[in-house]
């Protein structure tokens, strides 16, 4: 009986921690790291792969405070509607500081990237 219950606890035990390892898997967040000078981010484009990802984004005497949106490619990028809220940072950018967005999960495709308190360009980046 105690061999019994031994090998069940090591089976329930191994079924638990292959679940967590595939669930641990599945959730790893991955950082990208954005910074601003004034009127421009210095990576002019990102290549990344699908998964879930969070953005940084550091303000380099850009201006005062700055942010970040996030849009599928082709939607207006003036409309809040489109953004792809959880790419904001969490908290206005200010001179010197990084701050960070929300874990966002990106499908393949193209996205556009863009801040408007330091106004930059539309900035590409492609999901493979």
């Amino acid at each position: 009986m105690k061999n019994l219950l031994v090998g069940l606890f090591l089976v329930a035990f191994t079924v638990t921690a292959t679940a967590q390892d595939k669930m641990m898997k599945k959730e790893a967040v991955k950082t990208v790291a954005l910074e601003q000078t004034k009127g421009e981010f210095t990576q002019k484009a990102l290549t990344l792969s699908e998964g879930t990802y969070v953005f940084e984004v550091s303000n380099n005497h850009a201006a005062e405070k700055v942010g970040l949106v996030l849009i599928k490619d082709g939607m207006d990028a003036s409309n809040p509607e489109n953004h792809i809220a959880e790419a904001y940072v969490t908290k206005a950018v200010e001179v010197g500081k990084t701050e960070s967005s929300k874990a966002v999960t990106l499908k393949k495709g193209t996205y556009q990237y863009f801040c408007p308190l330091n106004p930059t360009p539309l900035y590409t980046l492609t999901v493979k």
